[in-house]
């Protein structure tokens, strides 16, 4: 599990808050590494947390439009 992951965890109330949030076993959770890029957009409006910090190596931070670069 990578930093940015642990800390969507902590915001979200943490593994099972989160697991319930998205209607998914927090065993699925345990086995991400980093965060799904299907989970991507669900994760940023549950944890509020932009995407580009969840995954910058989909959503780079130019195309944040919550970005401030």
């Amino acid at each position: 599990m990578n930093v940015v992951l642990a800390f969507a965890l902590r915001k979200a109330g943490g593994r099972i808050a989160l697991a319930k949030k998205l209607n998914i076993s927090p065993q699925a959770i345990s086995q991400w590494r980093e965060v799904p890029v299907h989970r991507v957009l669900e994760i940023e409006r549950i944890t509020g947390l932009s995407r580009s910090d969840l995954r910058p190596d989909i959503y780079p931070p130019h195309d944040d439009p919550r970005s401030v670069a």
